[in-house]
């Protein structure tokens, strides 16, 4: 039988943005553009038929709510179940390590000496994307932790933060490392 781990995560994701408060399926889809999508990706396609059958399972609700005019918008909140779920799935050990999808590490794979003409401008652009997000990320945290105080307040969504830093910063440095022009 597989953990809860196991099983489709984004429904904890889903749980876990909910109990922080209610919000909207466009509210829950904005998160993945932001903070979430550091470390995971959703589509709409996949949030809204999971709100559906989570809300089937009682584990969270919704109230219609106006915006201007006439715009109808259904903001979810959790439920107890819904609460219950998340504290069990949060307090479950996680116990595997997930291998990641680089796609340039898999072409790293293939290439079969230093001497290949391809390897230094591979490697020239992935420095600057990391060099990119890893500017970007540095800018998150001044930006979403300016205090030690707010720091205290969401310290997990911190930490995860400064994992992506430096995660970016030695992938940084052992591009650099092999680059030769």
């Amino acid at each position: 039988m597989a953990s809860i781990g196991q099983r489709n995560r984004l429904q904890y994701i889903i749980l876990g943005l909910l109990n922080q408060r209610p919000q909207t399926g466009y509210d829950l889809a904005k998160a993945f553009e932001n903070e979430i999508g550091e470390f995971w990706q959703a589509q709409h396609s996949q949030i809204y038929p999971l709100l559906r059958r989570m809300e089937d399972a009682g584990e969270i609700t919704h109230e219609d709510t106006v915006a201007g005019e006439k715009l109808a918008k259904k903001q979810y909140t959790l439920t107890p179940s819904g609460h219950d779920k998340l504290v069990d799935w949060v307090s479950e050990p996680s116990p595997e390590l997930t291998p990641s999808k680089d796609e340039f590490i898999l072409k790293l794979y293939f290439i079969k000496t230093d001497k290949d003409p391809r390897i230094q401008p591979m490697l020239r652009e992935q420095l600057r994307l990391h060099q990119t997000q890893l500017d970007h990320l540095e800018g998150r945290l001044k930006t979403v932790f300016p205090t030690d105080a707010v720091k205290q307040q969401a310290y997990g969504h911190y930490l995860i933060l400064d994992h992506a830093i430096e995660r970016e910063r030695d992938y940084v440095a052992w591009l650099s490392k092999y680059l030769t022009d």
